[in-house]
């Protein structure tokens, strides 16, 4: 399994803030598009970065704090994902195909907003605990 720059198992609440207030490298971004398999664009619509505003941060290494949110809320997905499935790959597919326990939506488009991350989380859990199927 590739491993995200920031990945949201290997730190606690106080250094994730810290690192969301200083901003997410760009790097992070990057690693998430290579998981997920998606192409610059792609991404940058889930996460709502404008593309011109993701040239800019390349410029300068550094998300902003609210950018920085939104490419973490999509990294807890994906690290939820993968532990559910047990795999990139399994994740990767789930994440992209419609799901039931999401009215058809598909996941990935889903969680782009704080709710809709958050549902698709909730619906890993179920489907983890197998009171929903995959």
């Amino acid at each position: 399994m590739q491993h995200l720059a920031t990945s949201t198992h290997s730190v606690n609440a106080d250094q994730l803030i810290h690192q969301l207030k200083a901003g997410f490298p760009v790097e992070s971004f990057d690693d998430l598009r290579k998981c997920l398999d998606l192409s610059d664009n792609s991404l940058a619509k889930i996460v709502q970065i404008p593309r011109r505003t993701l040239s800019r941060r390349r410029v300068n290494g550094r998300f902003n704090t609210v950018e920085s949110e939104r490419v973490l809320r999509l990294i807890q997905v994906y690290e939820m994902a993968a532990e559910v499935f047990g795999s990139s790959e399994k994740a990767r597919r789930w994440l992209k195909k419609p799901a039931r326990g999401l009215g058809g939506r598909i996941p990935l488009e889903y969680a782009d907003t704080y709710i809709g991350a958050n549902e698709v989380i909730k619906l890993l859990g179920r489907i983890d605990h197998g009171v929903f199927p995959g």
